[in-house]
């Protein structure tokens, strides 16, 4: 038996005035809402257990400009990880063409590999090119799961663009190391 409740949701789903000024009632599945945000955060999580000593590595590496501080990398990807988990379960419990919604989901997961490994062949093998267009393959493929995520739901693909600015970023800095390493 699923555990539904009604909840109104306008912000957190981007479903407020600003897309039309109605009020929007979702059913909400909590147990699969928490599995999809769970899945991107075991994710970050294991990948950041495998690379523990990352941030000390970091710490000593030369930078670009622009470069955030260490420690705001844990908590902008618990962020990022969040969304998506949302995103993708905004995608799953969406009632579009199931195809659509399949290919979605596929394409999501491949790229969240290539996140997950983006991080180990980046501070575990400090293979910092290799990583550099690792990390170009990555932003591709969340460029195209954010597309599919927008033909099946708007606000899934809105919650994944601030992954995209994120991942655009972790590229300069991943070029910027590799040429200043």
């Amino acid at each position: 038996m699923r555990s539904e409740s009604s909840c109104i949701f306008g912000i957190l789903f981007l479903r407020s005035a600003y897309f039309g000024g109605e009020v929007i009632i979702l059913k909400i599945n909590w147990k699969t809402l928490i599995f999809f945000v769970a899945i991107p955060l075991l994710v970050g999580g294991v990948a950041s257990l495998i690379s523990r000593e990352s941030m000390a590595m970091f710490d000593r590496l030369t930078k670009p400009p622009l470069a955030p501080p260490g420690w705001l990398f844990p908590l902008v990807w618990t962020i990022l990880y969040t969304f998506m988990g949302l995103a993708s379960y905004l995608v799953f419990t969406s009632q579009k063409d199931q195809n659509e919604i399949k290919l979605a989901l596929q394409i999501y997961t491949l790229q969240l590999a290539f996140n997950f490994f983006w991080t180990i062949l980046f501070f575990n093998f400090e293979l910092y090119f290799f990583a550099f267009f690792w990390l170009l393959a990555l932003l591709a493929l969340l460029i195209l799961t954010t597309i599919l995520f927008y033909k099946v739901s708007k606000p899934a693909a809105y919650l994944m663009i601030p992954y995209i600015i994120w991942v655009i970023l972790a590229a300069y800095l991943n070029l910027g190391i590799a040429l200043l390493n």
